[in-house]
């Protein structure tokens, strides 16, 4: 969801008719504390999460011969007498728990390593007849079947003799578990009013929401579990649609809600234009010329500017803090990192300066008198604008009249984070930026029509970083340039892979590489990771960038350097298995470089086993340093889960959706939410009674209390 902003208005409660889907996954038969927080780990704490968690596979369990007819190797349901069990010696746990079975026209026998004899006999009765589901093999000429999936009685022939689904698991979690849990939030998954146009319904030729759930969880081929078949599909538009109309509610609100128009006369942006060593881009005048239409209308402005790596963010946002300035105001900017809340503060203090206008930075890293000072500033409006990370709002920090909140990686930031800055004043408008460009269709998914700049073009002077890519055979040839580099007075980034998405494992990785270098190279090596306490890093990155002794002229490091570290000194960067990396990552980090007088260098490294899809990666990259452009390529060869994962945790995740499969759904449920905003804002017809409870079924609740009639 994007920022919400504006006051807490009421908020009508969750319709009667979800309560049973919003209850614990504990509340099912089955479900007890151990298995629901393997199933919570696994999709989520409450029942609704199952319903949406979808099979990826099918097991045929029709097949039901008797024994003399049975094909070895194939799954059956067998109909089978229980005749004797033979339990293992205790001294000898390593012996199989045997039970001997059989039917009119058979023998067979079930094996269970480390089989428990009280839960054996009370499944398996002697004498009695189970209906048994597994793969038979023969054994020395003889029937076996080890570990059968399915033991139930003849009453539960219906159920076990099927085309079974196949989910996804997690450590804990059996087939057979999470299918029974399944099955029983299913149960409870009520029939809803329809929320569709019946037109569109009609068209598509799509069965009910209910219809089409049941059916998304009862595959009876392969091509039911392909994310273009009907019920899919239907269960995709319904997702796609509560989270358009979510965004546009916001959005009307938003929008609805009354601003301070902020005007400037110009002087102050005028000082500053005269100080700039450089003159703006095409791009940068655009997105200042718009943020200042927005500044100066009668609505708050919530905008979003996308400016590559390098292409003059930071000036930009400045332009708008100074109108506020201008308008005897004050701006904020705030950023998720000290590291790169220091680089902003590098960037606008010169030019403040140059400007005349007090500018502080503020981290959490300031306490006792100095902290005091600062906030007594912003307190009184003697300070007008301040660079900050999360200390900027803190509870006691206090502005005298905030009209313009800056959000710099405004991904990293939760709903909420961003919320609280903007209610450090009053009616403030809202300027959210990312080095990051979103492909459009993620755009869509996840601002909707959201006011957007981009910065597409490199200041002037700026040299393009020449990228090669090398097999990790070469490492040798790629430790010897790095010290040619040093020869010529160069500094070097030395990035390890990402081993998996584990930062103890990926720090392991550094560490070692860090090692190695040192032998090398020796005390001019230095080494940051995510692990390492704010102070110790901050000091390795002034020795590395600032030149503070001992001087480090090689910083081997994690992807904690991604944002925001400005070395003009930096001509190379080494990127150990790159195929690891996500494209817009990989973009990211090469930015760090090429930020000086001197040509530089990106090398990719990558590992033996890098299969086609990472190759195309590491030749886009090769070929282009236009980051919107790899953004789409990004998407195209990753697809949405990827680019949407941890690491750009402010996007939707989506359960149902995918991005690839599902694109023209996406428009068409954009032009859908934008008829039913202009017809029934206030959400007041039958169909838009319906559609508050499609909201509320994919937790989009918050945009429900934004519906016009409150």
């Amino acid at each position: 969801m994007n920022p919400i902003i504006g006051p807490a208005v009421p908020q009508r409660a969750r319709p009667e008719i979800l309560f049973p889907l919003f209850a614990p996954v504990t509340a099912l038969k089955g479900v007890g504390p151990r298995i629901g927080t393997h199933i919570e780990r696994l999709v989520g704490p409450q029942i609704v999460d199952l319903i949406w968690h979808l099979p990826s596979g099918t097991v045929d369990r029709r097949y039901s011969p008797n024994l003399i007819d049975l094909e070895p190797g194939r799954i059956a349901t067998l109909e089978l007498t229980v005749v004797k069990h033979h339990a293992p010696p205790a001294a000898n746990r390593r012996i199989p728990y045997r039970i001997d079975c059989r039917d009119d026209t058979g023998e067979i026998t079930l094996v269970y390593f480390h089989g428990r004899s009280d839960y054996l006999t009370k499944t398996l009765p002697e004498g009695e007849t189970r209906l048994v589901s597994g793969t038979a093999e023969l054994y020395d000429d003889k029937l076996q079947m080890t570990h059968p999936d399915i033991v139930a009685k003849l009453t539960e022939r219906n159920s076990v003799m099927r085309v079974q689904p196949v989910y996804p698991l997690t450590e804990g979690l059996s087939q057979n578990v999470l299918g029974k849990a399944v099955s029983g939030a299913l149960e409870r998954a009520p029939a809803l009013p329809e929320w569709l146009d019946p037109a569109l319904v009609a068209q598509r030729e799509w069965t009910d929401w209910h219809t089409a759930l049941s059916a998304a969880h009862a595959p009876r081929e392969l091509l039911d579990l392909e994310a273009t078949s009907a019920p899919r599909m239907r269960l995709a538009y319904d997702e796609l649609l509560a989270s358009q109309l979510a965004i546009m509610l916001v959005r009307s609100h938003v929008r609805r809600q009354s601003g301070r128009p902020i005007t400037g006369n110009g002087r102050l942006r005028s000082r500053v234009l005269d100080a700039l060593p450089f003159e703006m881009t095409g791009s940068q005048k655009t997105a200042i010329v718009d943020i200042e239409e927005n500044m100066a209308s009668e609505h708050r402005m919530l905008r979003l500017l996308q400016g590559d790596v390098g292409s003059g963010k930071t000036v930009v946002a400045l332009m708008a803090m100074l109108t506020a300035v201008e308008a005897g105001r004050q701006a904020a900017l705030m950023a998720p990192t000290e590291i790169l809340a220091r680089q902003h503060y590098a960037t606008i203090a010169p030019l403040a300066e140059a400007a005349g206008v007090p500018c502080v930075l503020l981290t959490g890293r300031d306490k006792g008198k100095a902290r005091a000072a600062i906030l007594e500033g912003l307190a009184t409006g003697d300070t007008p604008l301040v660079v900050g990370t999360h200390a900027l709002f803190q509870s006691d920090i206090a502005f005298n009249d905030l009209a313009v909140a800056v959000v710099d990686e405004q991904h990293r930031f939760g709903v909420h984070q961003r919320l609280l800055l903007a209610e450090k004043g009053s009616m403030v408008d809202v300027l959210l930026m990312t080095a990051t460009p979103i492909p459009r269709t993620l755009m869509l998914a996840a601002y909707g029509d959201l006011d957007e700049s981009q910065l597409r073009e490199k200041p002037a002077g700026r040299k393009p970083v020449k990228t090669t890519t090398a097999s990790v055979d070469r490492l040798h040839d790629a430790v010897a340039g790095v010290q040619r580099q040093l020869d010529a007075g160069g500094k070097v980034f030395w990035v390890c892979p990402l081993v998996e998405e584990s930062e103890t494992i990926d720090v392991a990785a550094a560490t070692a590489r860090y090692a190695a270098l040192r032998e090398r190279f020796g005390e001019r090596v230095g080494l940051v990771h995510g692990k390492m306490p704010g102070k110790e890093k901050d000091a390795v990155m002034a020795r590395f960038a600032d030149g503070v002794a001992p001087e480090i002229d090689v910083l081997v490091a994690t992807t904690v350097i991604e944002v925001g570290v400005d070395v003009p000194e930096a001509t190379v960067m080494v990127i150990e298995h790159a195929e690891r990396f996500g494209l817009a990552q990989l973009h990211q980090l090469r930015g760090r470089i090429g930020r000086g007088e001197r040509e530089a260098t990106c090398l990719l490294l990558y590992g033996h086993e890098t299969g086609q899809t990472g190759r195309e990666r590491l030749r886009v990259l090769r070929d282009t340093d236009d980051g919107f452009e790899i953004a789409e390529q990004d998407l195209r060869l990753r697809g949405a889960g990827d680019v949407l994962g941890t690491r750009q945790s402010g996007l939707p995740e989506f359960r149902l959706v995918s991005l690839e499969a599902h694109g023209d759904l996406l428009a068409m449920a954009r032009d859908d939410a934008r008829l039913i905003m202009d017809k029934d804002p206030g959400l007041e017809s039958a169909r838009g009674d319906a559609l508050r409870t499609l909201l509320y079924l994919f937790e989009r609740d918050a945009a429900v209390r934004y519906a016009r009639s409150g």
